[in-house]
């Protein structure tokens, strides 16, 4: 399960928290949104993404001085938009009724121990489950919205080694789509939670 990841390297220096137990199951600590009720989590963005975009999308007319100048305060606000994102993604799965959180975990422990040629055992028939087929879809999303991230970050690495603001950009780019497909994830997520 994704956790609190640092979105991009670009603007990193110091922080060695890139993946920050990505499938480690570690949780998050903290309360929806400072205390909103979860129906008024549904309808309002949360303020650390669109701060964020907003920045990325500033940091698309950047030269590489004001990149330099600026890294530190890129990479505040991307932590802060990644940890919001990731605290309400636990905050949900803790909702999720018991059976879907252990097809997710299933899932989960079979992509990091695959079975061996020839053994399928029960795990093949309960995948046709529908707890196994909606942990699947949100499985998935997930990852996606993980490989965005990582596809961010090492964009914000090349650009740093090469100081390219066209790499820079590319990275904006890839950042406010990460945290949209985690918005998406999120809106998936919702589905199952009672």
């Amino acid at each position: 399960m994704p956790q609190s990841i640092v979105l991009c390297s670009f603007v990193r220096h110091g922080n060695n928290k890139s993946d920050h137990g990505h499938r480690s199951g570690q949780r998050a600590g903290s309360t929806l949104l400072g205390g909103l009720l979860f129906a008024e989590a549904r309808m309002k963005t949360l303020p650390e993404v669109e701060t964020a975009k907003q920045l990325m999308n500033e940091a698309t007319r950047w030269s590489v001085m004001r990149w330099l100048r600026e890294k530190k305060r890129v990479r505040k606000t991307a932590d802060q938009a990644n940890a919001a994102l990731d605290r309400i993604s636990e905050e949900l799965r803790q909702r999720w009724p018991d059976n879907i959180r252990a097809a997710y975990h299933a899932l989960d422990a079979n992509e990091a121990d695959p079975p061996r040629k020839g053994h399928t055992g029960q795990k093949t028939t309960a995948k046709n489950a529908r707890e196994f087929v909606v942990a699947r879809q949100l499985k998935d999303a997930d990852d996606k919205a993980f490989r965005a991230r990582m596809a961010a970050e090492k964009t914000f690495d090349d650009a740093e080694k090469r100081l390219s603001t066209s790499l820079a950009r590319e990275g904006c780019q890839k950042a406010i789509l990460s945290w949209e497909l985690h918005e998406r994830a999120i809106a998936e997520t919702e589905k199952f939670c009672p």
